[in-house]
């Protein structure tokens, strides 16, 4: 595998491996046999922190229009509702995190994979896309995490 982009969160790294592609909601996508596999992207994870709790509000087969509530996730720095990231048919759920979504936190690019969806990839962005959006909402990102959003 070629090595990953890194996109710099001030001290923190974020890798951008360059075999998937990325949504504009920060999550990574794999192409799997029938659509996508979705997880965190490290930029998220990042921000996130310690992942905790993780509830799925529809079920697998749901047809999924863009950007529909799917989720919420809790963790230690936030609490934040979860958007499909394309339209299509969610398959698929990651078991493993039904019970216990602590692999988010310690394998985003492999075991702690969210959910897997048939649909469209074409709205999906490349690595240098993605990384060329971080680069675009990194200033507002910050002053929004400081508390600054409205100076």
């Amino acid at each position: 595998m070629s090595e990953p982009l890194v996109f710099w969160m001030g001290k923190f790294e974020a890798e951008l491996p360059v075999d998937r592609l990325y949504a504009k909601n920060h999550m990574w996508a794999m192409a799997i046999e029938g659509g996508w596999r979705f997880g965190f992207t490290s930029y998220a994870v990042r921000l996130l922190q310690d992942v905790y709790f993780l509830d799925w509000i529809v079920d697998e087969g749901t047809v999924l229009s863009s950007r529909q509530e799917m989720g919420q996730i809790e963790s230690k720095k936030a609490e934040s509702a979860l958007y499909a990231p394309l339209a299509g048919t969610l398959l698929r759920f990651n078991p493993a995190l039904l019970g216990d979504p602590s692999a988010i936190n310690v394998d985003k690019h492999g075991a702690g994979w969210l959910f897997e969806m048939a649909g469209d990839g074409s709205v999906l962005l490349t690595p240098e896309q993605y990384h060329a959006h971080l680069g675009s909402v990194w200033e507002v990102t910050q002053r929004t995490i400081k508390g600054q959003l409205n100076d």
